[in-house]
């Protein structure tokens, strides 16, 4: 059977993703990657961050992105790719705004590759309470975000960390992955 190269976490803001990627860092034999949408929007330049070109946020806390930010979005899932194929192993934090559609993107960029889907569930209250308590999303993003970003979405897992701490969670999806 062939290793595991590359872990897809996906979820909503304030899900948890960021957290369970730096838990498996830390369970995982093997040194891993780990890249995420927001490292994405901070390599952006700041023009990007806030246009209708790139992203913006609606008052409601709807993300919209813009053909810039797509265009960059393309060579980043290419690029990541490129490094699993090179070797190196990387767990991806993932946002998939548009659900099925951006999982196609994914696994058409990391065809041949051995990926580990996993989602990324949280109650919407307790995602819009980490947002809050964070103070660095925009209020609403978590609540929209919830469930939108797992439609039409097929895992080999999920894990849900409304109660379930990180490392737990991590535990749970680094017994999935192979070596």
């Amino acid at each position: 059977m062939m290793t595991t190269q590359v872990i897809v976490l996906n979820g909503g803001s304030s899900a948890g993703k960021s957290g369970l990627a730096r838990c498996l860092q830390a369970v995982l034999p093997d040194p891993w990657l780990t890249f995420g949408i927001d490292t994405l929007i901070e390599g952006m330049p700041a023009s990007l961050r806030t246009s209708e070109a790139g992203i913006h946020f609606a008052p409601d806390g709807t993300v919209l992105l813009g053909s810039a930010f797509r265009s960059l979005e393309e060579a980043w899932i290419k690029g990541i790719a490129a490094m699993a194929r090179a070797g190196a192993r990387v767990v991806v934090d993932e946002v998939f705004l548009g659900g099925a559609a951006s999982q196609l993107r994914w696994q058409e960029a990391l065809h041949g590759l051995r990926v580990l889907w996993v989602g990324v569930r949280c109650e919407t209250e307790v995602a819009a309470g980490r947002e809050l308590a964070r103070g660095d999303r925009a209020l609403g993003t978590a609540e929209a975000q919830a469930e939108l970003v797992h439609q039409g979405v097929h895992y080999d897992l999920e894990v849900d960390t409304t109660g379930t701490e990180p490392l737990a969670c991590a535990r749970i999806v680094a017994a999935h992955v192979v070596s």
